[in-house]
């Protein structure tokens, strides 16, 4: 029975929110990957887009409750993804348009681009703060739990009772379509063939007639898909502040890197990997503890090697020790 507890412990602090969270990580990373692999630069406006689409879906979400519009169990903020991508997709070929493509067509250095995405990071971040305010916004509605924990200790009887928060499920089942989709995308038409090749060897896929123009605009409207439907399931399952948006952009990074960076299965893999070290590494270990070894043994402490304030820095920790000892990545970076 305490090993029973013990799991259920495990599984409602550890093992679900790891999954939603890396879930929301894979899908900022494979945005961050796909950038690096077909434009050639590391986008430092990554997270701040994500929140400039997240705010979209959030003032959306706001105009359909007040017009009565919703979708009863689920989160209205479903119904509005769909034109927050579509605006916050607009917005970045706007400002490729203006921005990024005079450079690319200088071709300047790596380098070049990554110093004005920096800029475009603080322009849009500014934009955001302004518009929706700097403080923290719940957008959530609907049945907040799939199983709740009374529900769950009248099925099974266990004291320690595990919850399923609605938007985890949403976010696992997203997570899965949105990748799923992604990837038939890019092997099985002929835009997602001819981006992989654009990746592979432009000056071939110049030569091979492939617009360039048009694999770099498709390459934007995946990535505001992406990170719209990414800050959009982390902000349902937790909530939407804009600096902590700019914070996840060290997490997929690093996510990214640990992967291989230009490499989307890396990609996906890099952001459980994140995910699940930042969970058990901040997670006070003294419940799952006590269930599981004889009562002699029990611990005093919390078990937790570090607190959640610190959870940023563990990403930082990994990311150093695999560019250190790996730095091509658990799956070697390469073109997508």
């Amino acid at each position: 029975m305490d090993l029973l507890n013990a799991l259920v412990a495990l599984s409602n602090f550890v093992l679900v929110p790891g999954l939603a969270y890396g879930s929301q990580l894979a899908l900022g990373a494979l945005g961050v990957t796909l950038v690096y692999g077909i434009l050639r630069f590391s986008n430092f406006a990554h997270g701040d887009t994500m929140a400039f689409g997240t705010m979209t879906v959030i003032l959306i979400t706001w105009w359909f409750q007040s017009l009565g519009i919703h979708l009863g169990p689920l989160p209205t903020a479903l119904l509005a993804l769909p034109f927050g991508i579509a605006i916050t997709g607009a917005v970045m070929l706007g400002t490729d348009r203006v921005v990024y493509r005079f450079y690319r067509r200088k071709k300047s250095d790596p380098v070049i681009l990554v110093m004005v995405s920096l800029g475009v990071m603080f322009i849009m971040n500014g934009i955001v703060r302004f518009i929706i305010g700097p403080e923290d916004q719940n957008f959530a509605d609907g049945e907040r739990f799939l199983i709740s924990a009374r529900t769950f200790r009248e099925m099974t009887g266990l004291p320690e009772a595990l919850a399923i928060r609605t938007s985890t499920a949403i976010t696992l089942v997203t997570a899965i379509l949105v990748v799923a989709a992604l990837f038939w995308f890019l092997n099985r038409t002929r835009t997602g063939k001819s981006m992989r090749a654009f990746s592979d060897n432009e000056d071939l896929a110049l030569l091979s007639g492939i617009n360039p123009e048009r694999v770099v605009m498709v390459t934007w409207l995946i990535v505001a898909a992406l990170t719209t439907i990414a800050g959009t399931l982390y902000g349902l399952d937790k909530s939407f502040k804009p600096f902590t948006y700019f914070q996840l952009l060290l997490p997929f990074f690093a996510a990214a890197i640990v992967g291989g960076l230009g490499n989307p299965v890396g990609a996906i893999a890099g952001g459980f990997v994140i995910a699940f070290s930042e969970v058990t590494i901040t997670y006070a270990w003294k419940k799952v503890a006590t269930y599981a070894l004889p009562e002699s043994m029990a611990p005093d402490s919390l078990m937790q090697l570090l607190s959640t304030d610190y959870k940023f820095a563990v990403s930082f920790g990994i990311l150093l020790i695999v560019l250190l000892f790996k730095p091509t990545g658990l799956f070697q970076g390469k073109s997508v």
